[in-house]
């Protein structure tokens, strides 16, 4: 997928409040003294930035360089010590440890193999303390499968307008997302930027599996930024994943 322009507009397009769920989640199993804490495929840094503001000594990692370029941008706004680093989390190597790794926004769907995602896991248990949290979620069976399934969204204003067309992928439990945007520019005129995101799921059993392989002892599991435990119709999966 490309992300040479959607950086740069992608916290218009985010639900702010959707931030303010993960953290409100995350906050029930981080306490309040300051932690270390990693957050993979952190973007444009705004959950990062949340973190750092609640007292937490935070590094952020993604892969996109345009990502990564908007992310130190508001960081340096922000005047926070907040490292932000350009790597693949399947491949992470920092020469540090952290008490939390996080991991949200269904970023761990984008890794389109299950060594992949395999891979990230390892990573990021060799990357925790003893005792060590991770925390992430990721898009259900049933939200790739049914909830994506023809999905055709909309939306504009005087700036953006936005077309979202979604299709079944090549694997099992995967979606392509065809993304079109129209970007007000100079004169007036409108530029059009296509893109192209593919996410892929598994079952929760593989998810915890694979935990379970790499030294997490104890994983609780919940749904839809809630602490219920998933249904069939469930959509959004949360795991907490301590080493």
């Amino acid at each position: 997928m490309s992300y040479e322009y959607f950086p740069g507009f992608y916290d218009r397009l985010m639900d702010s409040e959707l931030y303010d769920e993960w953290i409100e989640f995350s906050a029930e199993f981080i306490d309040d003294s300051p932690k270390k804490v990693l957050d993979l495929a952190c973007g444009t840094a705004e959950f990062a930035l949340r973190l750092s503001f609640l007292g937490h000594q935070v590094t952020g990692v993604d892969l996109s360089k345009e990502m990564v370029a908007v992310a130190k941008e508001k960081v340096a706004a922000a005047e926070i010590n907040l490292p932000i680093l350009e790597q693949d989390m399947s491949k992470l190597a920092l020469n540090q440890s952290f008490d939390v790794v996080t991991c949200f926004c269904d970023s761990l769907n984008y890794l389109e193999t299950e060594q992949a995602l395999e891979e990230t896991i390892q990573a990021v248990s060799t990357h925790l303390e003893p005792n060590g949290l991770f925390l992430f979620d990721v898009h259900s069976v049933f939200k790739i499968d049914q909830g994506f399934k023809d999905y055709t969204y909309g939306d504009s204003d005087e700036e953006i307008s936005t077309i979202w067309n979604s299709f079944p992928g090549e694997f099992p439990h995967s979606v392509e997302h065809e993304l079109t945007f129209y970007i007000l520019g100079e004169n007036d005129t409108y530029n059009r930027v296509d893109e192209l995101h593919k996410e892929r799921t598994y079952p929760i059993t593989t998810y915890e599996n694979l935990l379970k392989k790499y030294n997490f002892t104890k994983i609780e599991v919940y749904a839809d930024f809630g602490f219920e435990k998933p249904t069939n119709t469930s959509e959004r999966i949360f795991f907490v994943a301590r080493k």
